[in-house]
């Protein structure tokens, strides 16, 4: 299905890519897939006017693989915004990444690599289900 396609399907939905590589968000999209990964988080200064669009709970958002091809459609049901240093293993464990100890250190590399990371930086965290599959 094209994106012109899915976007007819879910007016309003915008649109993403989880990671910041190839296999990472080929990796992400398929603990979607299998149920594992039900939330997610971002710096928040990577959101607003000209970056990222803000998780609205009810909005439904078209996840893209790599290639910017449909992958799957989310439904957002919870949003917070909370420290890093905050973030409890419920949340991080529903990213569904690993131990909380991996999230922690996956997270601060994948932070550094993007805008630089601090315990104390502000975090949007989304939790979300999963609506419909493209694979």
């Amino acid at each position: 299905m094209t994106l012109d396609e899915v976007r007819k399907r879910y007016p309003g939905a915008e649109t993403f890519s989880f990671g910041d590589g190839p296999e990472m968000c080929a990796w992400l999209l398929q603990l979607v897939r299998e149920g594992k990964k039900t939330a997610t988080c971002g710096a928040a200064r990577d959101f607003g006017p000209g970056k990222e669009a803000m998780p609205v709970v009810g909005r439904r958002d078209i996840a893209l693989d790599w290639d910017g091809r449909p992958a799957v459609v989310i439904e957002t049901v919870e949003v917070t915004r909370q420290r890093f240093c905050d973030v409890t293993e419920d949340f991080a464990l529903a990213e569904g990444e690993g131990s909380y100890e991996e999230w922690r250190d996956e997270h601060i590399a994948y932070f550094g690599r993007n805008g630089g990371f601090d315990p104390e930086m502000e975090l949007i965290c989304e939790r979300f289900r999963l609506v419909e599959d493209f694979g």
